[in-house]
């Protein structure tokens, strides 16, 4: 193996788009009250793709990817690789549209963290090294110090954040309506050891998440940046 995967997120209890497979931290406010200060940012619907010296990986990381929606993202990695060295880089790739179509993103790679051998970096070092390779980092919604914070408060302000759209304009690709965000993901603003992770990053996901099949991969498409979607209105006219 050329890389360890990135590790499951664990769901708060209250998350409604668990799947059968999927893990619940039902300890989550104790594993918060350890914690000073939260970073919560927007969960992206897309392919969470890992950028380390020997490839671009998915999620399996036994072989590097060669799926086509990483073609592009696969050259931006050969054009940085010698200069990675001991830094993975982990971001959501947008390039194939999935359940959620988003309207206004100029960019297709949104990184939301960086490992470091057997660290997980600070939310700091990975807005470093996301601007050092020029990538953009995920949505940030709202860091706050832990003291501040209820269980009950923490709760209703998760909630009410996946209830609105994305920052990009969210758009579900079954029903072609305007939607919530995908979800939230919280976690500990400072770095902490990889073997500590459930314990430092929790997530909300919305009811009904579709997840991508054999049939999507046959049946992918691109998704629009800004820019094309500005030219089409204007050639419409």
């Amino acid at each position: 193996m050329l890389s360890q995967k990135y590790g499951r997120t664990y769901h708060y209890p209250f998350s409604p788009g668990t799947t059968s497979d999927d893990r619940i931290n039902h300890t989550y406010w104790e594993d918060i009250q350890k914690i000073e200060t939260l970073i919560h940012t927007e969960k992206l619907d897309g392919e969470n793709n890992c950028l380390n010296q020997f490839g671009v990986f998915a999620r399996s990381h036994a072989a590097p990817t060669t799926s086509p929606w990483t073609n592009q993202l696969r050259e931006r990695w050969s054009l940085m690789k010698r200069d990675l060295g001991d830094i993975e880089l982990f971001g959501e790739n947008l390039y194939a549209v999935h359940s959620i179509e988003y309207k206004r993103i100029e960019e297709y790679y949104f990184i939301f963290a960086v490992r470091c051998m057997d660290k997980w970096l600070s939310w700091e070092e990975v807005k470093f090294y996301a601007a050092a390779f020029d990538f953009p980092t995920v949505p940030k919604l709202l860091i706050q110090p832990t003291k501040e914070l209820t269980k009950d408060i923490l709760k209703e302000q998760i909630i009410d954040w996946a209830q609105q759209a994305s920052v990009f304009g969210s758009k579900d690709t079954q029903t072609n309506q305007d939607c919530t965000r995908e979800g939230v993901v919280s976690r500990n603003v400072e770095e902490y050891p990889v073997s500590e992770f459930s314990h430092n990053v929790f997530k909300y996901v919305r009811k009904g998440h579709v997840k991508t099949n054999e049939h999507w991969t046959r049946n992918w498409k691109r998704a629009r940046l800004t820019w094309e979607r500005i030219e089409e209105k204007e050639e419409e006219k």
